[in-house]
């Protein structure tokens, strides 16, 4: 995951700190609700289930139709995936847990690229991406964007600075060279072929 330093105009700050707050929103309601589950009570409520009462909501609440549909469906679908993990066995993550306003300020934009978002380079060191409600935001182009990536993470830290992440699968790594392959490919062959009185007589 690359990241980069995020440059929004006091305008575009206004917007993605809604949409931080909407995201926790979200988020905490969903650990809410997979909270006061015990045994011999109904399931908590599903991802769909989760996105019909987000629609009532919005059409209830003004502050929270106000902010962007996508940013609140995506976060309630990364805790779906996060309790998703905590119930793998073979997967460490703990149990999701409540996000505290000015600690975990972030969210998460995800589609193809072109549609539900895109990225640009304006010059040698600038570049934008674009943010729903917010438009283009401006960004240091402190490296090459991942051309394979697929979504991206906007966070906040504590000292206010905003940054953007971009996500992409990396390319696979090669394998090892264990004993069944080395036997496999016909073993080592050296170019240079090894004087016989070093290596290939054999130890008294």
């Amino acid at each position: 995951m690359s990241r980069y330093r995020l440059l929004p105009t006091p305008a575009q700050q206004a917007v993605l700190r809604d949409h931080c707050s909407h995201a926790r929103y979200g988020w905490s309601l969903a650990v809410e609700q997979h909270g006061h589950w015990r045994p011999g009570r109904a399931g908590a409520p599903g991802y769909l289930e989760q996105c019909r009462q987000l629609t009532a909501a919005r059409a209830e609440h003004r502050w929270l139709a106000a902010g962007s549909q996508t940013v609140q469906q995506q976060a309630l679908r990364d805790f779906g995936w996060a309790m998703a993990g905590f119930f793998d066995p073979a997967n460490p993550a703990g149990r999701p847990s409540w996000r505290k306003a000015g600690r975990d300020e972030g969210f998460r934009i995800t589609g193809r690229r072109g549609r539900q978002w895109d990225v640009r380079r304006l010059s040698r060191k600038t570049g934008q991406v674009w943010v729903p409600k917010a438009g283009w935001v401006r960004f240091r182009w402190s490296r090459a964007v991942p051309p394979g990536a697929k979504s991206y993470r906007v966070t906040r830290d504590r000292a206010g600075r905003w940054h953007v992440a971009f996500a992409a699968v990396p390319e696979p790594v090669p394998a090892p060279v264990t004993a069944a392959r080395w036997a496999l490919t016909g073993g080592w062959r050296s170019p240079r072929p090894c004087p016989p009185a070093r290596c290939c007589t054999p130890p008294p």
